[in-house]
């Protein structure tokens, strides 16, 4: 691994001997990297891999001096990474602390890319769907037709004379789909029919009312039954008042919507869909118009989630159980599902191609079912481990971890600190603070956020703009809430997790004063344990260490945790449960068991993932649940929740059930007809005595005749 730094222009300092002593390279500064000193960055670009630069302002500079430098290897042979000093606290008012963060910055960017995973394809032929007034459909079209092939669905207005475009209307119906696989259906219901039309405006003229517009279609409201229209019509046959309104339907690969309320209602609009409402300023007509030229051919994306049903909690017996996926989902793109064969059981789909990548579903998920794949937990742990260890070995102390979006934080953050250089009033990023960008910030929940304090950084900060649909947040908060809860209960003192809010620049002054929040007590010795794949493996780590290394003396039996925690247990009621065991059967992490030996109900209580399906699917509602930690070794123990004296068999004196059960079937049979006189009894019997019962009593004997 090479890296190549740059003072810029002596903006920015670098303490160069600290920097490869965290690296364990011999560094050479640069003033003018991207200027002057272009031949030393192409003298690397020449040797073979890796190779790290300390820019991101000149990033395609320098790409393209890659390509013209003679003998350099290509681009997928030796990826070039680059890194930003300058913005994420160099050039703040800490940035002569900044080093430590620095180093891990640029340690950060020597890790290889993680490993790929499937992907799901998208193929656009660009057929385009504009949607809205007519005049405003065709001005926009005229823009796009030399790339796409553009069809008008007309809500109004008044249209050209000249047809350069296929115009459908109607009452549109439905609108769904994604890129590339887009249905319209929509009910042409007017008497006019546009494929016949010859715009020649012989009924505008002939209409008494003017129920005619120029969008060729009849105002059945205004009309009045003349029918001059008809009559003037009579050679090409457009108008006919007698035929029966038709569904129809066709398929799209793009669509520009110009209405004022979307087709799509969720925050995430599917890919290939766009919308301009009517008071849309120009800069974001001209980036849409750029966008859907395109979105013409075969488009590829990462499976970004898998999913391992036999750990969902989402339903059982018939009951909903957890539903956090689908609820927080901003691209409705995952959905519920009946289970195959056993149709009792439902189970979670998320469409690849409407996933967005946002990773929240993962998040919010307490059992692991849903997980991010690309990155992976596993992925991301590598990269923490290795930026607090170089953090700390460079001489930096209480690091906070900021988590942001890739594309709008990531800008947010160069506005900040290009803002702290202009403007001697802030701060800037301050030097413990280590950006993370991520495609999504809320694909990390608190297994990572707990790990990451385990590993030895003071906080976590989530970073947040309005690109982040609302449920994001507040989900992001719940967690917030959750995690905090847990090290508070544990001893760890301050504020551990922060989610911090701006809109854009507008809102610098404010992020940079809330960035001056106190560091919180970390531990003792950070944990060198690896992120598991597993979520529920991670957290049980960090939560092991956390405990380990907790600063309080003597610590409490248990932690009360707020309502969205993953961790708790249950209580039954002893006079209500009849010990059915359904909520056995129900519980998808084997939390819940029997005992073969006893009627007993039994709780582990490690496994216990607070989804409700127990309570329920309990018949006689006796089960509730109570989020905590509990923080002793009974955890991970089968613990005795409920229990019952066994009813005996009145015929061999074989334990079949509880006595409160047996009273309740009684209680809920005994009047059926079946069970009247001596048959009532065999509600006391076990199974084999109750058939031998059946067929040897004087009263149920069949004689044949």
């Amino acid at each position: 691994m090479t890296t190549l730094i740059c003072n810029c222009n002596r903006t920015l300092p670098l303490d160069v001997p600290a920097l490869g002593r965290a690296l364990g390279e011999t560094l050479v500064e640069h003033s003018t990297l991207c200027r002057r000193e272009a031949p030393a960055f192409q003298r690397v670009a020449k040797h073979g891999g890796p190779l790290v630069v300390a820019c991101t302002q000149e990033r395609r500079l320098f790409a393209e001096l890659a390509a013209q430098t003679e003998g350099a290897p290509s681009p997928e042979a030796r990826p070039i990474r680059f890194v930003n000093l300058r913005e994420t606290g160099g050039w703040g008012r800490e940035g002569r602390q900044a080093t430590p963060k620095m180093a891990a910055l640029l340690a950060l960017a020597q890790l290889p890319d993680p490993d790929p995973v499937p992907t799901v394809s998208f193929r656009s032929e660009g057929r385009l769907l504009v949607i809205g007034p007519l005049e405003h459909a065709e001005a926009l079209a005229q823009r796009l037709d030399d790339a796409l092939d553009i069809t008008l669905f007309a809500t109004g207005g008044a249209g050209r004379q000249q047809r350069r475009h296929p115009v459908l209307a109607g009452q549109l119906r439905r609108l769904s789909g994604r890129l590339g696989a887009f249905e319209l259906k929509w009910s042409a219901d007017n008497p006019i029919d546009l494929d016949l039309c010859t715009r020649c405006n012989a009924c505008v003229e002939a209409c008494p009312e003017g129920a005619i517009g120029l969008d060729y279609q009849i105002d059945l409201q205004a009309c009045k039954g003349h029918r001059d229209c008809v009559r003037v019509c009579e050679a090409a046959g457009a108008i006919d008042f007698q035929r029966a309104p038709q569904l129809q339907g066709e398929r799209f690969d793009l669509v520009l919507d110009l209405r004022e309320t979307p087709a799509f209602s969720q925050h995430q609009k599917p890919q290939g869909y766009f919308h301009l409402p009517p008071k849309a300023d120009a800069q974001t007509q001209l980036t849409a118009l750029l966008t859907l030229r395109d979105q013409v051919g075969e488009f590829e994306q990462p499976r970004f989630v898998q999913y391992q049903s036999r750990l969902c909690a989402h339903g059982r017996n018939g009951k909903t159980g957890c539903s956090a996926c689908i609820d927080i989902c901003s691209a409705s793109a995952v959905s519920s599902r009946s289970g195959g064969a056993d149709k009792a059981r439902a189970q979670i789909h998320v469409d690849p191609h409407l996933c967005a990548g946002c990773g929240a579903c993962s998040t919010v998920c307490p059992s692991g079912a849903l997980s991010y794949a690309y990155p992976s937990l596993a992925h991301q742990g590598d990269k923490l481990r290795r930026l607090l260890s170089t953090h700390a070995r460079a001489g930096g102390r209480d690091a906070v971890l900021l988590l942001h979006s890739d594309e709008v934080g990531s800008q947010l953050i160069d506005d900040w600190g290009r803002a702290a250089r202009l403007d001697r009033s802030l701060n800037g990023v301050p030097a413990r603070v280590l950006p993370w960008p991520l495609r999504h910030v809320a694909s990390l929940g608190i297994e990572f956020w707990l790990a990451t304090i385990a590993q030895g950084a003071s906080q976590v900060w989530l970073l947040t703009t309005d690109a982040e649909a609302p449920d994001y947040r507040r989900a992001l908060r719940e967690q917030i809430e959750v995690a905090q809860s847990l090290l508070s209960g544990l001893g760890y003192a301050g504020e551990h997790f922060r989610l911090l809010q701006a809109r854009d620049a507008r809102d610098i002054a404010a992020l940079d004063a809330e960035a001056r929040i106190a560091p919180a007590q970390g531990v003792r010795e950070p944990a060198r344990f690896a992120l598991q794949a597993d979520k529920r493996a991670t957290l049980e780590l960090a939560l092991e260490h956390l405990r380990q290394q907790a600063p309080l003396p003597s610590l409490p039996t248990a932690i009360a945790l707020p309502a969205a925690a993953p961790l708790g247990s249950v209580r039954v009621d002893a006079d209500a449960c009849t010990l059915c065991l359904s909520c056995v059967g129900a519980c998808p992490a084997g939390a819940l068991q029997d005992n073969p030996g006893q009627p007993q109900l039994r709780l582990i209580e490690k496994n216990c993932l607070q989804c409700g399906l127990c309570a329920r699917t309990c018949p006689e509602q006796a089960i509730t649940l109570e989020p905590r930690l509990l923080l002793d070794a009974s955890r991970r123990e089968p613990r005795v929740v409920a229990e019952q004296a066994a009813f005996h068999c009145i015929r061999c004196g074989m334990p079949f059930g509880t006595e409160r059960g047996i009273a309740a079937m009684i209680a809920r049979l005994g009047a059926h007809p079946m069970f009247q006189g001596g048959a009532a009894e065999r509600l006391k019997m076990c199974g084999d005595c109750r058939v031998i019962d059946l067929h040897t009593s004087a009263e149920t004997r069949i004689t044949d005749l």
